[in-house]
């Protein structure tokens, strides 16, 4: 095996038994606090992390560009975005390759039976750093940054809290040890500051350059608006409606997803793997017949 390869697994399982502590006393807090009610509240929060939610977001970010007033949001949230994705999914997650709790802890009977109640999801990559709590500070932060720079402090609030509580979430659904939503907060945290400056920088940058300057899609509603040819006024009623679509989108599935009759990685080796097979996935079709999750399908075919 590549020496560097075998750093990375060894990594992994240094945080496993460095943490190992910490992250079970985490997992005992959460497993004494479960019933139904707090497992549908944490598959809420766990939402304003994944992707359903989180590309939708980068798209919008993109729309906000073109216009003069959200602009510095839109610049903030494509660039939070992009960096934490970079640095979780890119550099630490391959860097680490820390396997999921549900796969390592399989023989602890009570992290088991917390797992079985919590719904039984999975994901289909490793664990550390956790990537919906990086997508949810990334947000989070950048956007805070944004409204207390435009004089609203108070919305400053909500979306940290949020992201808290989608941080929370992953490690109640028992899918995350502690530690790995732990660095997932302080990569988003700082995804979501660099972001928020990063806008600032391009905001200066449209203003000295004219033409830049000049790009503003209000300017043509607002025309429309005038001339009575546009009969559907955008305003922030749509976009929080828009929101809360792209909320339901990913949080409606989630309700069904995990259980028993989840399709899992067909992996069997030092462990059962939990992992969700990418069975509707071209880019990861099945082998001799099999199912396997990105992680294990790459290990079969050798890809790295």
């Amino acid at each position: 095996m590549n020496p560097l390869l075998l750093a990375a697994v060894s990594l992994g399982d240094k945080i496993d038994s460095t943490m190992y502590g910490f992250d079970m006393w985490v997992f005992r807090f959460f497993g004494a606090i479960q019933n139904d009610f707090f497992t549908i509240v944490a598959k809420l929060f766990t939402t304003f992390g994944d992707e359903a939610f989180v590309i939708p977001m980068a798209v919008l970010g993109v729309v906000l560009c073109f216009f003069k007033k959200t602009r510095k949001y839109g610049f903030a949230l494509i660039f939070a975005i992009a960096i934490g994705t970079i640095v979780t999914n890119v550099v630490v997650k391959p860097m680490a390759l820390r396997v999921r709790p549900y796969n390592t802890l399989q023989n602890v009977k009570d992290y088991w039976t917390w797992y079985v109640g919590a719904g039984q999801l999975s994901e289909s990559d490793y664990s550390f750093p956790s990537g919906h709590t990086t997508a949810a500070f990334e947000i989070a932060v950048s956007m805070a940054l944004v409204f207390r720079s435009e004089g609203k402090k108070k919305l400053s609030y909500v979306l940290p809290i949020l992201a808290i509580c989608t941080m929370g979430s992953r490690v109640y659904l028992m899918v995350h040890y502690a530690s790995d939503v732990m660095c997932g907060l302080v990569v988003g945290t700082v995804a979501g500051v660099c972001g928020y400056f990063i806008s600032v920088l391009i905001c200066k940058l449209f203003e000295k350059v004219k033409f830049l300057d000049a790009i503003d899609v209000d300017k043509l509603f607002k025309k429309l608006d005038k001339e009575d040819k546009n009969p559907y006024k955008i305003n922030k009623c749509v976009i929080c409606v828009a929101l809360l679509a792209l909320f339901l989108v990913g949080f409606i599935p989630s309700l069904s997803e995990g259980g028993e009759d989840a399709i899992r990685c067909a992996y069997v080796g030092e462990y059962d793997c939990q992992n969700e097979a990418r069975h509707e996935d071209e880019k990861y079709p099945a082998i001799d017949g099999k199912e396997y999750c990105k992680i294990h399908w790459k290990q079969l075919k050798g890809v790295e």
